[in-house]
């Protein structure tokens, strides 16, 4: 065959695959369709280009959407309403916050009484207070209670001038200059102004012929810039008829919002009872008080802590078992160990006061210098001067624990108290603000173990230790039961436990 009849046979063939039917059958009698062949791109990309304008309006006005539009609009304003009402509901429902009780600068921590200046400081006066407000600061301290300051011979009313300063402390300008440091760091100044402060008795006998001058001499420091004034055996001017024109020049002379002056007073070896009479009668705004004494049992304590906590607001209560009085803490009762008394005394409703050296335990007849040598020791070779100051550190670090934890939580700041036990030898009681955390402190200052059954309904079976004088059995942070809360012999611990509704 040519090849020119080859091409054509070729033509004629795929003209017949052409006329075949697509479903690829040829049916008898028929020609064959030819094949199309579509080719489809693989990856075609659909755009939606939504409605048009004029096509929304002219669906946006039917009956359908009108009737959808309402739907959504009502549903919209029942949910509204409806989440106003539960908002409305959980503030009706939910507990109200009890109001803060009205504190002033001497309840938001412990007050320092340095008596003698001098002694404190180093024979530098004021200038030595005033180098170590910082240390003073540390241990959250919200007041000092400073002096007699002024001057006087013993028992002599003639040679009284309470605007003088002794000048074996200072003058006017280095008071000033405290003033100013020390309330750039929160903390106020307070002067003692008994006036027969060296003698056998506080107002010579004769309240009445020094009250005029006592008046004068507070308006003169107030003038000053001072923050209060402290008086021992405040029952004897509190009787004068000048007590009122007193209480007029201190208490009246802050203005709304401004910082208010304190007007203390200070009694000792009196009973609860007049204690609450003399607080009634004298209208101070802090009373100093030398209750409770741990040498006592624990029964006397909670009956004259409820005592006064019942009667008074507890703004205008303070415990002050050390001073210049009564010397330091230490002299308290060598049977019961300072920590125990570090404990009742931040934790108590009210003002702690302390003495200078309490905070380390100073004992009577030893040099203040002790408390500065323990932030700067020197290198110290004696085996036995090393075991005390060791002690000293970890009693100011208790001291400054405690001190911390009164002036961050509420219940220990400004809570209600209740007591929760006591026998001869040890104590309880409970402090708890509104939705705070509750805070226990527990006491055993005898020489046997203690067992507490703390009655309360409200307490949980367990709270977490906080702060402990015996680390080895009551560990910070361990879990213990209150059910039966077990004190080694001279031991004190602070349980903690949060609110729960």
């Amino acid at each position: 065959m040519s090849k020119e009849m080859e091409m054509k046979e070729v033509e004629l063939n795929e003209l017949d695959q052409e006329k075949q039917p697509m479903t690829g059958e040829t049916p008898a009698g028929t020609e064959k369709n030819g094949c199309v062949r579509v080719k489809v791109p693989e990856d075609t990309e659909v755009k939606f280009t939504g409605l048009s304008k004029e096509e929304l309006m002219r669906v946006a006005g039917t009956a359908g959407w009108v009737r959808t539009r309402w739907i959504l609009l009502v549903l919209f304003w029942l949910g509204w309403v409806g989440m106003l009402a539960g908002a409305v509901v959980i503030i009706v429902q939910a507990p109200r916050c009890k109001p803060i009780p009205e504190m002033h600068w001497w309840n938001e921590g412990p007050l320092y009484q340095i008596a003698d200046v001098s002694a404190f400081s180093g024979d530098n006066g004021f200038k030595g207070i005033e180098e170590k407000l910082d240390s003073l600061n540390q241990l959250k301290v919200k007041g000092l209670v400073l002096g007699p300051i002024h001057s006087v011979q013993a028992d002599q009313p003639s040679t009284l001038d309470l605007k003088t300063i002794n000048p074996v402390v200072g003058n006017e300008k280095d008071l000033n200059s405290l003033l100013e440091r020390a309330h750039k760091k929160g903390i106020s100044i307070v002067l003692d102004l008994t006036p027969n402060y060296e003698g056998a008795t506080a107002w010579f006998n004769n309240a009445a012929s020094v009250a005029e001058q006592f008046k004068a001499a507070c308006a003169y420091w107030l003038h000053k810039g001072v923050d209060g004034f402290l008086v021992s055996d405040l029952g004897q001017i509190a009787n004068t008829g000048s007590w009122p024109f007193i209480q007029a020049v201190v208490q009246t002379n802050a203005t709304e919002g401004t910082k208010k002056t304190a007007l203390m007073g200070s009694v000792t070896g009196v009973s609860v009872d007049d204690a609450s009479l003399l607080l009634n009668h004298s209208g101070v705004d802090l009373l100093l008080t030398s209750l409770p004494d741990l040498t006592q049992s624990g029964v006397d304590q909670a009956r004259t802590i409820n005592k006064l906590y019942s009667s008074h607001p507890q703004t205008s209560l303070g415990w002050s078992l050390s001073g210049r009085l009564l010397g330091p803490l230490t002299s308290r009762s060598s049977a019961v160990p300072i920590r125990l008394y570090h404990m009742l005394l931040l934790t108590l409703p009210g003002t702690p006061v302390f003495n200078s050296g309490d905070e380390v335990g100073l004992k009577a007849g030893e040099p203040l210098d002790a408390i500065w040598d323990l932030e700067s020791p020197a290198e110290e070779k004696n085996e036995t001067a090393k075991t005390v100051r060791a002690e000293r550190s970890e009693l100011r670090s208790f001291f400054k624990a405690l001190s911390d934890l009164r002036v961050k939580e509420r219940s220990l700041l400004h809570g209600d108290f209740a007591s929760l036990y006591s026998s001869a030898s040890s104590f309880a009681f409970l402090r708890l603000w509104d939705q705070s955390e509750r805070f226990i402190t527990a006491l055993n200052w005898g020489d046997a173990p203690a067992t507490m059954t703390l009655a309360n309904s409200d307490l949980p079976s367990e709270a977490r230790v906080r702060l402990s004088t015996d680390v080895e059995k009551l560990a910070v942070d361990d879990m213990v039961s209150l059910e039966k809360l077990e004190l080694g012999p001279k031991q004190a611990v602070l349980l903690s436990y949060p609110y729960t509704g």
